[in-house]
This record gives structure tokens, C-alpha cells and sequence, in this order.
């Protein structure tokens, strides 16, 4: 499809000027690759991604589009996406979900394997960033969808702007850009796109929220409030996350993690340094991710009131034990092996289990370090 009618249409397209600042954080790139659908958003970044990197100094550029293979037309588009690019100059490498697809949950599967492959073709090509299209619009969508499945602050704050993917840099330069500016900048740059029908297919909730934004813009509430809603739950969030980080701090010994003054904790403070340490302690002995916000808020609310009390309390998660001291010291170490595997909530632990030495976890929290060890599956969703 080419070009749209209605509001869009007015938008500006960004200039050189513009996409040349939205675009600086790839300079220190060692190479990109741009992953590109085919529609007006992506397709603009492509394009604008192709102009800048003729700079002196930037990095080579590769645009990868993945073939889900859930569409007839799916090979067919992805083939026009490297017409495209070659038109541009660029590399293209076409990616292929293949094997048997989920019945339910299609979408959020669609999306680990998207970013399987494309983060896998990142270090095959020696690239150290990958780029998404994600729009204002998309932010806004997934804050509204977060919010509606109950997420914590960090889900609130949505898609952040710079994530590491697993030692790839993951950078969505448009997330302040609403969509119908880079559908300008197609039609200003005379570049086709496609229409892909699933971004209206009512089965998926993406698309049915996306049907009701005209009707909460009527109210007040429009992209551009969510966005800025999501980007100062985002900032508070880093604070506290920095905070958390801080009390984890040299916190570790051989045997685990060992807390003191836990009853000078923050209660959000404690919940944030409960996923950190949940989360690193499972990377290192090979275990699951932190579990979801509600079980680390439950163990965190009994943890305070029992140090308030100045009261001993023991409980298991996730294959740890937390052992807190009337001294208001906190241990986290392994679960026995005699306990581990077991999928049950909080329980009192009757007797010591024998504890086997916990790997020394890394002394830097790095916030996105932390979030791919597994605290964004407690404190948030899952990003488009």
C-alpha cells in the first residue's frame, strides 16, 4: 500500500537534520542491522538509516526482514523488503521462522523468535546494534496494554529507547515519533511500503486497542500523554532500580547473598532488590527467571513487617531460600536440591536444607544486564 488519507497526511516528514539527531546514538556502532517489515514505519527507517550511514565514520548497515511464515503473502513481502534495500544500497538477509507454530499466544512466540534471529544475525555479521521502528504510537499502545494486564511501574514505563539484547544494543530511535510522521516521510521520500492486515486483525489485542485510541484521545488521552506517562514511570523506575542496585552492593559471599539493615528498606526498594537478586542468583545456577511481581511483592511485604517486628523469617522462591534475622540481616541462598523444581507459593521451611555454594553473581548491576537475566518478567510485559 502506498500512502494514506486523513490526519496523517498533514504530519511532517522528518528532515535530515532531525533523523540525523534521532539517529546519533548508532555512531559507536561496530555495525547495525535494521530490522524491516515493510511497512511505512520501518520502511522510513530503512530509508533514513540508508542516507546516514553515507556519512564519514558510520558503520555498515544491514536490513533483515523475518519471513514468520504466518501469511500466503509473507515470502512475497519479504522479497519486496530486499528489492527495497538493494535499491538503497543496502545488504538484505531475509529470516525464517520455521518449525511448528504455537496454537495460542502466537504473537508473543513470533516475537521471542524475531528477536532470536535477529539478535543471532547481529553477531554472525559482527554488528553490535540492532535497530527497531518502534513509534510513539506503538509506546503508547503498550503502556495501555501493560497497565490493562496489572503491570508494575517498570511495565508502565513500556519500551525504553536503549536495551541490551544478550550483549546486542538494542535501539528504537522513533519511540517520541508518532506514526504519521514517518508515513510523511515515505511519501516525502517517494518509498513504497506495505500494509500488513494482522495490525487490524481483531484477535490480537494490539490491534483491538489500537481501535479504541481515537475514542480516549476524544477523552484526553491521547498517545502523545501516554508516551509521556511511560517515560516518567521509566525514570522513576531507573531510580529506584538504581537504588536497589546500590543495597545489593557487595552484598555477596560464597554461600550467596547476604543483606544487612533490612529493616531500614523502602518497601519498593526491597521489591526491586528481591527481582535483582531473584533474577541473577537463577542466571547463575542455570534456574528459571524472577517470577512474576505479585509472588516478589508477597515475599517483600512479609520480609518488612517481620523485620519491623525484629522477628526471624524463613521462605522459599524460585529455588532460593530468604532467610532474614532478627538482626534485620537478609540471606539469599540456593534451595536444596531435595526442594528444588517444586512450583509451589511461599511456604515456611521447616528445618535447614543443605545449601550448595551460590556462584558469585556479578558485582555490577547493570539495569538492562538485570532486565535480560530475567527481572522484566516480573516487573514488566513483553515489548512489540
Amino acid at each position: 500500500m502506498r500512502g494514506v488519507t486523513g490526519p496523517a497526511r498533514i504530519a511532517a516528514p522528518l528532515g535530515s537534520a532531525e533523523a540525523d539527531q534521532l539517529l546519533s546514538p548508532l555512531s559507536d556502532a561496530a555495525g547495525i542491522v535494521v530490522a524491516v517489515s515493510g511497512g511505512p514505519d520501518s520502511t522510513a527507517l530503512m530509508a533514513l538509516l540508508a542516507r546516514w550511514r553515507s556519512g564519514p565514520g558510520r558503520p555498515p548497515v544491514t536490513a533483515a526482514t523475518i519471513d514468520h511464515g504466518l501469511r500466503p503473502s509473507s515470502a512475497d513481502e519479504a522479497r519486496a523488503v530486499a528489492r527495497a534495500a538493494a535499491d538503497l544500497g543496502l545488504p538484505h538477509r531475509t529470516l525464517a521462522w520455521t518449525g511448528e507454530k504455537p496454537a495460542t499466544g502466537i504473537q508473543e512466540a513470533a516475537r521471542s523468535a524475531r528477536y532470536e534471529a535477529l539478535t543471532g544475525l547481529a553477531r554472525e555479521i559482527g554488528a553490535t546494534h540492532l535497530v527497531t521502528a518502534h513509534t510513539l504510537d506503538d509506546q503508547a499502545e503498550t503502556a495501555l496494554i501493560r497497565l490493562a494486564r496489572g503491570t508494575g511501574l517498570n511495565g508502565l514505563g513500556a519500551m525504553r529507547a536503549v536495551t541490551d539484547r544478550h550483549g546486542i544494543v538494542h535501539v528504537r530511535p522513533f519511540l517520541a515519533i508518532p506514526k504519521a510522521r514517518l508515513v510523511a516521510t515515505c511519501d516525502a521520500l517517494g518509498a513504497f511500503y506495505l500494509h500488513d492486515p494482522s495490525n487490524e486483525d481483531p484477535r490480537f489485542a494490539r490491534a483491538r486497542w489500537r481501535r479504541l485510541m481515537p475514542a480516549l484521545a476524544a477523552e484526553g488521552l491521547t498517545a502523545e500523554r501516554l508516551a509521556r506517562l511511560a517515560s516518567r514511570a521509566a525514570r522513576i523506575e531507573e531510580a529506584l532500580q538504581v537504588q536497589a542496585a546500590a543495597l545489593l552492593h557487595g552484598s555477596r559471599c560464597d554461600s550467596g547473598i547476604v543483606v544487612s539493615g533490612w529493616h531500614d528498606v523502602p518497601f519498593e526498594i526491597a521489591v526491586r532488590a528481591l527481582g535483582l537478586a531473584l533474577a541473577e542468583a537463577g542466571a547463575a545456577m542455570g534456574g528459571p527467571a524472577a517470577p512474576r511481581l505479585a509472588r516478589i511483592e508477597a515475599l517483600a511485604s512479609g520480609l518488612t513487617q517481620a523485620a519491623a517486628a525484629r522477628r526471624p523469617l524463613r521462605r522459599t522462591i524460585a529455588g532460593l531460600v530468604a532467610d532474614l534475622g532478627g538482626d534485620g540481616v537478609l540471606r539469599l541462598t540456593p534451595e536444596g536440591e531435595r526442594r528444588r523444581g517444586m512450583r509451589k507459593p511461599f511456604r515456611e521451611v521447616e528445618g535447614r536444607d543443605a545449601l550448595a555454594p551460590l556462584a558469585t553473581l556479578r558485582a555490577n548491576h547493570k539495569l538492562d544486564a538485570a532486565r535480560d537475566a530475567g527481572t522484566a518478567s516480573a516487573f514488566a510485559g513483553q515489548d512489540p
